[in-house]
């Protein structure tokens, strides 16, 4: 299991709820911790994935009634974790050490969230998401094997786009970045007015500059608006890190506009825009992003993800990042 005194205290998301399933638990693995995710009506469970009799995995077994039976013995687990039966046994009462880890779990814009350890920040917030004006559509789960953070300074970088997405995002004939504003707060990174030159960057057909606002809301949360003062797009970015160089992410567009598209075709770009960047994730070296400033060349251009990687090494996150050259 990853010890990150940052990220051990933090909410992940760790699975959409359209992927519970009433009678099968789900496995998945958060830091290093794999995990059994299942849910009895509106409540879900977050244990660890380990039987206490003989460490079996949990997420093997089934979802019977209210309780969750281990698939080598049968011992029977209530939602609290306590074992309520051990069949080879059924006049016996289990002790009350006979218990399953749990964790905290919430769940938030569909998706479950758990933390390791005691909650030190609140889910981020996702501006749109109780704004009835804007259609809301999950995409993901995208899985990837790229770090955690190096997931989200590629979200907060927009000089990529008239290469990694050209013709989409960006041309080539027009890859200039202007300055634009930046700032660390409470909130986390901020970068605003960030404006690039797209082909078609408000649905009509013809190439205008674009402008955005950046946010790092958490190490591995992170969110656009595309501003206007007509169609908005807002999307946030969520990444579940499994391990250091593996990563899950889910991706919420936000849209006051295009609400007679089919959905299907809304995810399928988001889902080009993410696999035309997961060859240039799986690549870079180091693996960990590095959040020492002198380890790379860094341009006026780069400023948000030079604030980016100092707000992660003044909070102090260890483990998905090499803090020395």
């Amino acid at each position: 299991m990853i010890q990150d005194p940052i990220l051990n205290h933090d909410w992940h998301p760790v699975a959409s709820l359209r992927q519970l399933n009433e009678h099968k638990p789900l496995a998945v693995r958060l830091l290093g911790e794999d995990l059994v995710i299942w849910r009895v009506g509106e409540q879900v469970m977050a244990w660890r994935d380990l039987c206490v009799h003989r460490g079996t995995q949990l997420s093997l077994g089934k979802i019977q009634g209210e309780c969750l039976e281990c698939p080598y013995h049968g011992w029977t687990f209530n939602t609290d974790g306590q074992c309520v039966l051990m069949p080879a046994h059924p006049e016996q009462t289990p002790p009350t050490k006979a218990k399953a880890q749990t964790y905290s779990v919430r769940v938030q814009y569909d998706l479950v969230w758990v933390c390791l350890g005691e909650p030190h920040y609140d889910i981020p917030k996702f501006s749109e998401w109780d704004d009835p004006s804007f259609r809301k559509i999950l995409c993901g789960p995208y899985h990837v094997q790229a770090s955690g953070p190096r997931i989200i300074e590629n979200f907060l970088d927009v000089g990529h786009f008239p290469f990694v997405h050209e013709n989409i995002l960006g041309v080539r004939s027009r890859p200039e970045i202007a300055d634009y504003d930046v700032k660390t707060t409470t909130e986390g990174v901020i970068a605003e007015n960030v404006r690039v030159y797209q082909p078609n960057g408000y649905g009509t057909g013809e190439g205008t500059m674009v402008q955005y606002t950046y946010k790092a809301l958490r190490p591995l949360t992170a969110y656009l608006a595309k501003e206007s003062s007509g169609p908005r797009f807002g999307l946030i970015l969520m990444v579940l890190p499994h391990g250091p160089i593996e990563s899950t992410a889910w991706m919420w567009m936000a849209m006051n506009y295009g609400h007679e598209q089919p959905e299907a075709e809304l995810v399928a770009w988001q889902d080009n825009i993410f696999w035309q960047d997961a060859p240039i994730l799986r690549s870079q070296r180091p693996e960990l992003l590095p959040i020492d400033l002198q380890s790379e060349l860094h341009l006026r251009s780069d400023r948000t993800a030079i604030a980016y990687r100092s707000w992660l090494r003044q909070m102090g996150l260890e483990q998905l990042s090499v803090v020395n050259n």
